[in-house]
């Protein structure tokens, strides 16, 4: 659960993974699904009961399901988010092939998707065509007669391949200043690990994995046709050139600042940022060749590729953006170019063991360039108006208790206050699915062409991205599609975004008692309106502008009450010798333990309002046990140790054990629901707290 920010939509899930007493038998994982399997909001057969809650209360919530639940050989993790996606994944499945099989009856929406995913499954077609796919890219990259040829080249490939990793990205975005408006963003890209740090770290490690990169970019240029020793210069001129400009890439927990991503400017100041880049060029390629005005996130990478542009030869500069196109490509050609891609960012980056089957991987494309065509699909068969309701019923209860919350505080001062509460009144909760679905009319999709498909695809969206600059602001839309396993908040729209896939047990289950759904979903809302007030939400204002309105005691006293937070959490160790990195998860930190605090503030108010009455003990726990063990149920999780240091460098969520335990040790309520004692592991002398 993350909020977005810009330059490219930042939507990280709490985890991948689900909540099962075991996993699906192998004679159910071949078959598509008609109907979801059933787990429970509180499974006690997840629960580890031999551990004591006050020690480690993740392993008393989740010991049971990391123990019978092993990581599927083609997951770098599994965990409750993971397995319920793949449920429903698995109808989908089921969905799409109904509708590629049918040829008479199907909407003009379902012949789309249909049609998508039969042109994806038809592995003997795409087998059949090889390497023929990258030659017209190619070709067009052998046009170039020099360096400055590079603009309307670098457009085209932007346009198909909808691939950041071609130097920089150009999208648009609103603007910082004026979030009412929607202007056209600049920013770094150019890299093919997974962040600048791949390239700058000495360790060991780093540097095995960059040596095992190079051999990878090898190999693929030698399936493309070069030889031995041509594809050996050439990997080491592409990582040349992505080192140079990962050294001018701000690292992670610098883009979490809004102020060091914004910095406007007009076309002539854009061009003499980059003198060498025809930016007039370029932007008559992409259709928008009157534009004026752009958000150039990271200026000093832009100078660096400026003067990369000046320093290397031609030569040097298709090498690099061969490699990108066969890069991007790769997942769409034939098995030797798919193995191999496999070989490198699955199994090498994050321990995976296996390909996933065709059918998840065909699934999971229709839904990002289809995605709400291939929603309103699942919502009406998943998703019922009465579901919708008792969600949104929740979120109000949890945002009327952020109010209250808010009000007590005793560190803001009552100027703050007031700007918060207009902030959090002003937040836009959308729930489910959007009002209006997305228009794919302009997007061909042929029966038989799934590499065509996919690059009709990447071009609709780039151009329907590029058609919002100068555009009203249309604050329905959404950056997920219904059927995902996630939520968000969006600094900018001041919304938090709640997608029909994770309103679904066991993450919202309408059979369980009130305790474990206002833990597990209560928590969760609570977490994404929390983000709208943490280190980089509360920045903006309730119109979604970047504006400081903060007095500077409380700010000084949020970022005191922070400081703890960040302290905490950089003392647990992720895997080896790898501790949290802090300052990158401090968004996520505050919103968890943010979340939580809400979402018990709110199952107490919904607890007065029902008849007063005992509460009775279920399977063995009080009311109050039933809360924290629904919370934690949906971070239990086993990850792969490559995974674990991909993630403790790119993902700004601690991993799942610190998810519950780092907040247990600050909430007085655990301590007295399991009566933990001072000096057990679950109980902090100095407790954090922010909100």
């Amino acid at each position: 659960m993350r909020h977005l920010i810009r330059l490219a939509v930042t939507l990280v899930c709490a985890g991948a993974g689900a909540l099962a007493a075991a996993q699906t038998a192998p004679a159910q994982q071949d078959k598509p699904a008609t109907s979801f399997p059933y787990t429970p909001g509180l499974d006690t057969s997840a629960m580890d009961k031999s551990a004591d809650p006050c020690v480690d209360f993740y392993q008393y919530a989740c010991g049971g399901w990391m123990k019978n639940n092993p990581i599927p050989a083609d997951q770098a993790r599994w965990s409750v988010y993971g397995k319920l996606a793949q449920d429903n994944q698995r109808f989908l499945w089921g969905v799409l092939d109904e509708l590629s099989k049918k040829k008479e009856g199907r909407n003009a929406t379902q012949q789309k998707i249909g049609d998508y995913f039969g042109a994806c499954m038809n592995e003997a077609a795409i087998e059949q065509r090889g390497a023929a796919p990258l030659k017209p890219y190619f070709d067009r990259i052998a046009t170039m007669h020099s360096v400055k040829d590079l603009a309307p080249v670098l457009a085209s490939l932007h346009m198909d391949l909808a691939d950041a990793g071609l130097f920089f990205g150009f999208d648009s975005g609103q603007d910082f200043a004026d979030a009412s408006r929607v202007i056209a963003f600049a920013g770094a890209g150019g890299l093919g690990l997974p962040d600048r740090d791949s390239y700058l770290k000495t360790d060991a490690k780093s540097k095995e994995i960059r040596d095992k990169y190079v051999a990878h970019v090898a190999h693929m240029f030698q399936l493309s046709g070069a030889s031995a020793a041509q594809a050996q210069r050439a990997a080491a001129t592409v990582m040349e050139i992505e080192t140079a400009l990962a050294k001018a890439s701000l690292s992670r927990v610098d883009k979490r600042d809004p102020y060091k991503l914004f910095h406007k400017m007009d076309d002539k100041g854009l061009q003499a940022l980059t003198p060498g880049f025809d930016w007039h060029a370029y932007l008559a390629a992409v259709g928008k060749p009157k534009l004026d005005s752009f958000n150039v996130t990271e200026p000093a990478f832009f100078k660096e590729f400026a003067k990369l542009l000046g320093s290397k030869d031609l030569a040097a500069i298709q090498t690099y953006l061969r490699w990108h196109v066969m890069h991007s490509m790769a997942p769409a050609l034939s098995s030797n170019f798919d193995k191999e891609n496999f070989a490198f960012f699955s199994k090498t980056l994050r321990g995976v063991q296996q390909q996933p089957p065709r059918w998840k991987r065909c699934v999971r494309l229709v839904d990002t360039q289809l995605g709400e065509a291939l929603g309103q699909e699942f919502v009406a068969r998943a998703f019922a108006p009465e579901l919708k309701a008792k969600s949104l019923h929740m979120t109000r209860q949890i945002e009327d208790a952020m109010k209250k919350d808010i009000e007590e505080l005793d560190w803001m001062s009552p100027d703050t206050k007031k700007r918060a509460q207009a902030k959090l009144a002003a937040i836009v909760n959308k729930i489910g699915y959007p009002d209006k679905w997305r228009d794919y009319a302009a997007y061909v999709v042929k029966p038989g062409d799934f590499v065509g498909n996919v690059v009709r695809g990447n071009e609709f969206e780039v151009k329907r991205q590029l058609a919002k600059i100068g555009k009203p602001l249309d604050r329905s839309e959404w950056g997920m599609t219904p059927p995902t396993v996630n939520a968000y908040f969006n600094p900018q729209m001041n919304d938090i975004n709640f997608p029909a896939g994770v309103l679904q047990p066991p993450l919202f289950d309408p059979k369980m008692d009130d305790a474990p759904n206002y833990g597990n979903t209560g928590g969760t809302i609570g977490h994404e309106l929390t983000h709208a007030f943490d280190d980089e939400g509360r920045q903006f204002d309730e119109h979604g502008n970047l504006k400081d309105w903060w007095t500077k005691k409380d700010a000084k006293a949020f970022e005191e009450r922070a400081q703890c937070i960040v302290d905490q959490y950089a003392q647990y160790t992720v895997v080896d010798d790898i501790k949290i990195n802090s300052k990158l998860t401090l968004g996520e930190d505050v919103a968890d333990l943010g979340g939580l605090i809400l979402g018990w503030m709110a199952w107490k108010e919904q607890m007065a309002s029902l008849p007063q009455q005992a509460q009775p003990m279920r399977d063995g726990l009080t009311p109050e046990q039933r809360f924290f063990v629904g919370y934690a149920q949906w971070a239990c999780e086993n990850d792969r140790p490559e995974n674990l240091r991909v993630h403790a460098m790119t993902d700004p969520h601690s991993p799942g054990r610190f998810r519950v335990n780092g907040l247990m040790v600050n909430m007085p309520q655990f301590q007295q629901a399991f009566q933990c004692k001072a000096g057990q592991p679950m109980v902090k002398e100095k407790r954090c707290r922010v909100w």
